[in-house]
């Protein structure tokens, strides 16, 4: 079996946010002042957590797709959604992703980033040279709840094997969103029984974190995933109001 972590961050704040226009592929906002210190305050949050890989979007603020809707406010899509007559969350404006888009992007990406660690750790063992694992473990285990939202699995006389990798993903609230819900439906994840199901619909507050411990093995149809948290934003005290 080969664990690794995985610690999702959505992006700071960007002027659109605090607008609530919608930021798709199509606009590439930077960060505005409050965005900056909510990352700055993330990277002093993380900053003694061993990475071995760091993926981030390319667009500035940190791709989700609004079609027509792209730039306008958060009220014209659901304006449009009710002329639709449905839901805002599951309407699609003309051009736009759908959610199960969406999802089969953060499906297709996971899928993608389970290989890539079997695969490196199959043919070398640089991950315990470079970053032993429990060093890698330990890090985690300094500012996110291991221990506390988890079974034995973390505790060293479990038996687990450590962990190969620990993965950052900087990405943006909706694609979170749905990365959450296919590990929710699809692969059964386990979230600590604190949380609401609401918690776990939610959009991630600007640089939110989640942070999840998998399990997986080659020719394996899906890997075991336990979720340690969920849009953990405490780094943000004191700084500003999120949204």
């Amino acid at each position: 079996m080969t664990r690794f972590a995985l610690t999702v961050v959505r992006h700071g704040e960007t002027r659109l946010n605090k607008e609530k226009i919608l930021q798709g592929q199509g606009i590439d906002e930077p960060l505005s002042e409050t965005g900056f210190k909510q990352a700055a305050a993330a990277g002093i949050f993380l900053n003694n957590v061993k990475f071995t890989h760091i993926f981030s979007s390319d667009l500035m603020r940190t791709k989700q797709k609004y079609g027509v809707a792209e730039g306008s406010p958060l009220s014209e899509l659901r304006a449009m959604a009710k002329a639709a007559g449905q839901e805002c969350p599951v309407f699609t404006p003309p051009g736009g992703e759908t959610l199960d888009q969406v999802k089969m992007r953060g499906k297709d990406f996971f899928e993608f980033l389970c290989q890539l660690i079997l695969k490196e750790a199959g043919q070398n063992e640089q991950f315990s040279q470079e970053a032993p694992s429990d060093c890698l473990e330990s890090s985690l285990a300094e500012i996110f709840p291991l221990g506390k939202n988890c079974t034995s699995t973390f505790n060293s006389d479990s038996g687990a094997p450590g962990l190969v990798a620990s993965v950052l993903v900087v990405s943006h609230g909706a694609y979170m969103r749905s990365l959450l819900d296919y590990f929710l439906t699809d692969l059964k994840c386990s979230f600590p029984v604190t949380l609401s199901r609401s918690e776990l619909t939610s959009v991630s507050p600007n640089t939110g974190m989640s942070v999840f411990i998998i399990n997986c093995e080659k020719g394996e149809v899906k890997p075991t995933t336990q979720c340690v948290c969920v849009n953990l934003q405490g780094h943000l005290t004191g700084v500003t109001k999120v949204h």
